[in-house]
């Protein structure tokens, strides 16, 4: 298929692709990555409570000039907050001084405690029933509402009891970590994929990978354009490159159509060569319903 330059959540509102990531992206650097990102074309930007960037990530949307309404804006829900959903959010809003999140993610199933241990005494069900609530009594101020790092087992469990049906699913994608399982299970349900390192995460070695080099070579494009594009490609996915480089910005936006050779080509690189950027089992809850990960 052609590569897409949007797609449409189950709420019907519109989410541009490619989006800037910045996971890793220091304050200091992310405010000028952002407002670069958003005055060359950009119009999706990620970020995260955890990351610890949302205050410099709202001033470089602010630099930018470029009007709140034509930003696609995610954050995300950090794992001790699971027990004050109402407190993060205003804390969130605040932070990016914005009056509305595009999109707010329940970034890991996996409640922790302040000092970094899993909360064992929480369920993250009632943290997602807490997010339904202010979406469903502020939709103006909270647009739609997904998770991250969700397994199909995870999501079967969330599925019977949702009253809102998750509007994007984040996890990692890339041709080492395709999670073919996931994938299909959400698009079945009209669930959008959000692909984060796409790459493969810092120095990866997909970029030298014999197999992406020989699709760049055709395209006359670089490997890490090869990886982005193959989520453009495929239907209800969206991707976040990150950089806080001029240059890597400008690069990672060039999307080029895949044919599906190309793509099954990609696909096959897991067999020999499968890893994970973000293993789950840092949270402290083991490998949360992932297959790989047991």
């Amino acid at each position: 298929m052609p590569a897409t330059t949007s797609v449409t959540l189950n709420t019907g509102a519109i989410m541009p692709t490619v989006g800037l990531g910045t996971w890793k992206s220091q304050p200091g650097q992310v405010e000028h990555a952002v407002e670069y990102a958003l005055k060359n074309g950009y119009r999706h930007i990620d970020t995260a409570a955890g990351y610890q960037n949302e205050t410099e990530v709202g001033q470089g949307i602010k630099a930018s000039e470029v009007p709140r309404e034509q930003i696609f804006l995610t954050t995300k829900l950090d794992n001790p907050d699971q027990r004050h959903v109402p407190e993060a959010l205003e804390s969130s809003l605040k932070k990016l001084d914005t009056p509305y999140i595009d999109l707010w993610l329940m970034h890991w199933p996996a409640p922790m405690t302040r000092d970094g241990k899993a909360d064992k005494g929480h369920d993250w069900l009632d943290t997602w029933k807490a997010m339904e609530g202010l979406h469903l009594a502020h939709p103006e101020k909270l647009k739609a509402i997904g998770v991250s790092n969700f397994s199909v087992e995870y999501f079967e469990r969330l599925l019977k009891v949702a009253q809102v049906v998750p509007a994007v699913n984040q996890i990692e994608l890339h041709p080492s970590c395709p999670q073919h399982d996931v994938v299909t299970f959400c698009q079945s349900r009209g669930i959008v994929l959000t692909a984060y390192s796409p790459l493969g995460s810092d120095n990866s070695p997909l970029l030298k990978n014999e197999v992406v080099s020989k699709i760049a070579t055709k395209y006359s494009v670089t490997s890490a354009n090869v990886l982005v594009s193959l989520h453009a490609n495929k239907p209800l996915h969206t991707v976040l490159p990150k950089s806080v480089t001029n240059e890597r910005i400008l690069s990672n936006a060039k999307i080029v159509d895949l044919t599906e050779e190309d793509i099954n080509d990609l696909h096959e690189i897991d067999k020999t060569h499968h890893f994970r950027a973000c293993h789950p089992a840092w949270t402290g809850w083991g490998g949360l319903g992932f297959p790989d990960c047991k």
